[in-house]
């Protein structure tokens, strides 16, 4: 069992920059793939990036590429992610996730086990 708790959503402006973190509990952190989706309203939830068990590996999402940097600290359960050069399509609520079954990088909703609550990005113009 992973319980997932995100937080450093907020307010800011296109151009922008925040972190989000994901801190997890459970001592099985670091065998875990880990990722980060969004959903903006009133569309289905989408991938945004991976992270293999050991950090090794990243995915991303095109929409994020070279804007967003996933990274995790196996030491202090916690993962996460760095967005830069926000844009207003950023907006969304952003959830981290876990999966521990499934070959790297696992890009569907369906494919993680663990969710967080959530937190919210708003980039405004």
């Amino acid at each position: 069992q992973v319980q997932l708790v995100e937080s450093g959503g907020g307010l800011v402006q296109a151009g922008g920059s925040l972190r989000l973190s994901c801190a997890a509990s459970g001592r099985t952190f670091s065998s875990y793939t880990m990722a980060w989706f969004r959903q903006a309203a009133g569309k289905e939830r989408e991938f945004v990036a991976a992270i293999s068990w050991s950090g090794g590996r990243t995915y991303y999402a095109d929409s994020v590429k070279g804007r967003f940097t996933v990274s995790r600290a196996n030491a202090r359960n916690t993962v996460y992610l760095h967005m830069n050069s926000l844009k207003e399509e950023d907006t969304a609520v952003y959830y981290c996730a876990a999966d521990g079954r499934l070959p790297f990088p696992p890009v569907t909703v369906e494919a993680y086990d663990y969710w967080g609550q959530g937190t919210q990005v708003t980039v405004s113009s």
